[in-house]
């Protein structure tokens, strides 16, 4: 099971956010160029983005995007549904359709699904950008 490229480069970009908050509001461009990522498509993930209400816009010459909330109350779990969908290992298990498999009172694999699928919740639904930049600032210092 992989991630798209399209969920790792918003958790990217919205750490890229959450780092630069004093410069923020923060160009598109200048957030693909610091993570090596096509401008065009950073845009058609912001605009998930801006839809599930995680990042703001401003107009203007000195306009940009910044965090809508704070960095400690946007979870990894909240980006990347907004730009991937249900967080789920198969489709059977999504907690949005519980139909959707016609064998599931009989599936002997659903069980494992299932679990599968709530741990990854887990630790999404637990893990801020506030977390993931602490992280990130203590391991540059501790580097160098």
């Amino acid at each position: 099971m992989r991630l798209s490229t399209k969920g790792q480069y918003a958790v990217r970009a919205m750490l890229v956010l959450t780092m630069r908050q004093a410069e923020a509001p923060i160009a598109l461009r200048r957030v693909a160029e610091l993570e090596d990522i096509s401008a065009q498509y950073l845009e058609q993930i912001f605009v998930d983005l801006r839809k599930a209400q995680l990042v703001t816009g401003v107009r203007g010459a000195s306009g940009g995007y910044q965090l809508a909330r704070p960095a400690d109350q946007i979870t990894a779990g909240d980006i990347l549904r907004a730009v991937e969908g249900p967080i789920a290992p198969v489709e059977c298990v999504q907690k949005d359709h519980p139909e959707a498999c016609r064998r599931a009172n009989i599936c002997i694999t659903r069980e494992l699904w299932m679990r599968l699928r709530d741990s990854m919740s887990a630790v999404l639904d637990t893990t801020t950008l506030a977390d993931m930049a602490g992280t990130v600032v203590t391991n540059d210092t501790e580097e160098g």
